[in-house]
């Protein structure tokens, strides 16, 4: 059984944050079920790290604690 899901169809968006620049950004995949895939704009065609889906919200909710702490 192939659990790698298939990313050469999946929509890659640059993280709201990005200046709009090519570089420095990073690109998540949104759509895929029980995972999010995240890579490296710079390298659009390079490795893919994969989490699953309850440890990326909980690192973004993490991220917007840290932000809302730093305000």
């Amino acid at each position: 059984m192939n659990r790698t899901p298939d990313l050469g169809t999946v929509a890659w968006r640059k993280s709201s944050y990005s200046d709009g620049g090519q570089n420095n950004c990073v690109e998540v995949a949104d759509g895929l079920p029980a995972v999010v895939p995240v890579r490296d704009s710079k390298t659009p065609h390079g490795p893919v790290l994969s989490f699953p889906f309850t440890a990326w919200t909980a690192f973004l909710d993490a991220l917007k604690g840290s932000s809302d702490a730093a305000a």
